[in-house]
């Protein structure tokens, strides 16, 4: 299982870089145009570029969020369970969230391909909207799998707690 947990770690890291190569051209775009503003000469579609590779970034650092467990829990109520059943509540919320995001993940599929198949452009610079939808898309999709990982890992420590404490066991 750790094999498989670290593939995962490596797959959420690059995209997690994606999403920061995003970030950093969102900044550069927006510093750029609000400088030629000044000039009078701003970037055509700027807004556009921008609310596409902020989806992007969005999207692609889900996965990486997870990995890290840097998501906000509110957990005071399953603070109180027994070890087993912590672990098992953890192993429940992954599951049912893999599942949300496998969803997701496939109703994005399809709505690129409506969005492919009717010409969807964006306003102003006339880009297909759809290889946004399928980044999303892939983005979901990664972020399921680290969840379907995290299912799995919590369900063999809720059924093995005694392994869990020790790191050399696992």
């Amino acid at each position: 299982m750790n094999r498989i947990e670290q593939v995962v770690e490596r797959l959420a890291a690059f995209f997690n870089g994606i999403a920061m190569i995003a970030v950093v051209a969102m900044m550069t775009l927006t510093c750029l145009d609000v400088l030629l503003r000044l000039f009078r000469h701003p970037i055509p579609g700027a807004y556009e570029v921008v609310g596409m590779l902020g989806a992007i970034f969005v999207s692609f650092s889900l996965a990486r969020t997870s990995v890290d467990q840097g998501h906000i829990a509110v957990d005071f109520l399953v603070q109180r369970l027994s070890r087993r059943l912590r672990y098992a509540v953890e192993a429940l919320n992954a599951g049912i969230c893999a599942l949300l995001f496998s969803v997701i993940c496939r109703q994005c599929i399809l709505f690129a391909r409506d969005l492919k198949a009717s010409g969807e452009v964006s306003m102003t610079l006339q880009m297909p909207v759809h290889p946004f939808v399928y980044g999303i898309a892939a983005g979901c999709a990664m972020l399921a799998i680290v969840l379907y990982v995290n299912c799995a890992v919590w369900s063999l420590k809720a059924i093995n707690p005694v392994t869990a404490r020790n790191p050399e066991c696992t």
